[in-house]
């Protein structure tokens, strides 16, 4: 397939484009909750507008009201989103747990999928249980209790989990902690007796929490999926999200390389317009190839997943791997290319450096990625 947009993905980027940069931008956003010190970190209102604009739903299927799109229409809100370091909820309720929900009973879609699409719920998934994300190792454990579940254990630096209504929580419920089967998904209210949170606000001003489940009873219709089958629904709620957060890092370095390519244009030295030396003309240049390759990788990944081809995992590694390294180099140029005031609150710039070490963190590294790319491919 093509790796640009069809016509209609063209037209959905241009209206995701145009609301983000007034409804989501900056100063009118990150900068406003990030100084009233919001604890939830993002806005409510503009959430609601997300869903309006049908945003929410894009993952959802037609049958449960949903728009019944795919993961490259989820990845053009998500550049975005990026792009306008928009803080919102839509990573990890209209993607991550989205995704967990398409395989859920009916039951629990009729509980909770109304909420996603009227902007009125915010999601949350809960699965890494220290500081780097390692989700081949789960021992939080659901150990039957009468014709429900008891959960205990802990999660680490759970995005959003503090706003959540309800978090998808991976559970053990056989096996050991490295064993590949014996997962379950769970859908857990945030009022349930024996759940709390420990908030933190990450460097980029969003906010996790650490999560911790002492005693958690659920009716056995809280299970997502097949109980101890559960492996195969997290590693579609891992890609969905990994890919996801390929096209906002994609999105981040977009932004960044627009800030600098603009600042290029403006500053001078010497009498001359920085943007003329040849030297900044050349990282210019390198930059813009290294977030074109990325968005090639982002946009091929999320074509695999829509086709729910076999070889879409690994193109995920290499697309969140390609596209964490881009918004890196983006990011510090930018900084650099600035000179001085890059260093300073008063401009953008740091802000997009900020969000992008969140992101290269977030559903697993650099690193992590490049490892999995390595042993995807046999080496």
């Amino acid at each position: 397939m093509p790796l640009y947009h069809t016509e209609d993905q063209a037209m959905l980027a241009d209206s995701a484009r145009g609301f983000m940069a007034e409804e989501g931008a900056i100063a009118k956003q990150l900068r406003h909750f990030r100084d009233i010190d919001c604890q939830d970190g993002f806005g409510h209102a503009l959430w609601q507008q997300f869903a309006e604009m049908g945003f929410t739903g894009i993952l959802v299927s037609e049958a449960d009201g949903g728009l019944g799109m795919g993961h490259v229409e989820a990845g053009i809100v998500l550049e975005e989103i990026g792009r306008n370091l928009t803080p919102s909820p839509f990573l990890t309720s209209a993607v991550a747990a989205a995704t967990a929900l398409g395989a859920a009973n009916a039951e629990l879609k009729a509980r909770y999928l109304p909420g996603l699409l009227a902007g009125d719920s915010v999601f949350a998934v809960a699965i890494d249980e220290g500081a780097k994300h390692r989700p081949e190792r789960i021992r939080t454990r659901a150990e039957r209790a009468g014709n429900g579940f008891k959960l205990s254990g802990t999660k680490d630096f759970v995005v959003h989990g503090g706003s959540a209504d309800m978090l998808v929580v991976a559970a053990r419920t056989a096996g050991g902690d490295d064993d590949a089967d014996g997962i379950t998904l769970f859908a857990v209210p945030r009022d349930s007796a024996g759940l709390s949170q420990d908030k933190v606000r990450l460097v980029d001003s969003s906010m996790a929490t650490h999560l911790t489940l002492d005693g958690v009873q659920l009716d056995a219709d809280a299970v997502i999926g097949e109980l101890d089958g559960g492996r195969a629904v997290l590693n579609r709620v891992l890609a969905a999200a990994r890919a996801g957060a390929a096209a906002e890092s994609v999105g981040v370095a977009q932004g960044a390389f627009d800030m600098t390519a603009t600042y290029l244009k403006q500053r001078k030295q010497f009498g001359k317009l920085i943007g003329e030396f040849q030297a900044l003309q050349h990282r210019a240049a390198h930059l813009y190839s290294e977030i074109e390759i990325a968005r090639a990788a982002t946009i091929k990944a999320q074509q695999l997943l829509d086709r729910e081809s076999e070889h879409a995992d690994l193109m995920v590694s290499v697309a969140k791997a390609k596209a964490g390294k881009a918004a890196s180099l983006a990011v510090k140029e930018g900084v650099q290319m600035h000179g001085g005031i890059g260093m300073t609150d008063e401009y953008d710039i740091g802000l997009y450096m900020k969000r992008d070490r969140a992101l290269a963190e977030f559903m697993g590294d650099v690193y992590y990625h490049a490892d999995r790319v390595a042993k995807l491919s046999g080496y």
